[in-house]
């Protein structure tokens, strides 16, 4: 069996560099590098075991960064193979607890109206289930577990607006509801989007 310890150091050597060189380049800007606050992510399309190694910055007087597994930045979530799977999960578990609170908004003798439930989730719920959707929505990105997740807070949502049973069919449900399938309304997000950036 062969030793790759020697990998490990060269590899722990680099990254030493590569930050002593960040660091030096943001105060050539006028910037401070607070240690402390420092933290380490790897990007790795890699298949296998990942094992990224930790940051010794005790050298400097800073702690030990341990690789994170997923990092936030602005409300997005990205994880090593930017798959964003955590940041669907995270927005579709935010938008359906949203679907459940609205559903005190109203009782079966005096609530809301169908068409303003239907206002509500497409002003409340869409617009935090698909926070940052071009992220993982682009051409030709396999999209069967962002739309299972979307599917499951639609039908949620059709079921509260005309108060139907569990065991209604879901596409008929949403029809009478009046709610678009979210792949079309995607699709229109999308087409909306490259327009703004082609202006």
């Amino acid at each position: 069996m062969m030793d790759f310890s020697f990998l490990r150091r060269d590899l722990l050597t680099i990254q030493i560099m590569i930050y002593f060189i960040a660091t030096t380049l943001c105060q050539q800007f006028g910037l401070v590098v607070k240690h402390r606050k420092t933290e380490i992510f790897h990007f790795s399309r890699s298949h296998g075991f990942f094992d990224p190694l930790p940051l010794d910055l005790s050298w400097i007087g800073g702690p030990i960064l341990y690789p994170k597994g997923t990092w936030q930045y602005l409300g997005f979530i990205f994880n090593r193979k930017l798959t964003f799977r955590q940041h669907t999960k995270f927005y579709a578990n935010k938008a359906l607890s949203m679907v459940k609170c609205m559903k005190m908004l109203g009782n079966s003798i005096c609530g809301l109206l169908p068409y303003q439930k239907c206002l509500l989730y497409r002003i409340c719920v869409l617009s935090i289930a698909l926070y940052g959707f071009p992220l993982w929505y682009y051409n030709k990105v396999p999209l069967s577990y962002p739309l299972k997740e979307l599917n499951e807070i639609q039908w949620q949502v059709a079921l509260w607006i005309w108060g139907a049973f569990c065991i209604s069919p879901s596409m008929g449900i949403k029809a009478i509801a009046g709610l678009i399938p979210i792949y079309l309304h995607l699709c229109k997000l999308s087409g909306r989007n490259q327009l703004q950036t082609a202006i």
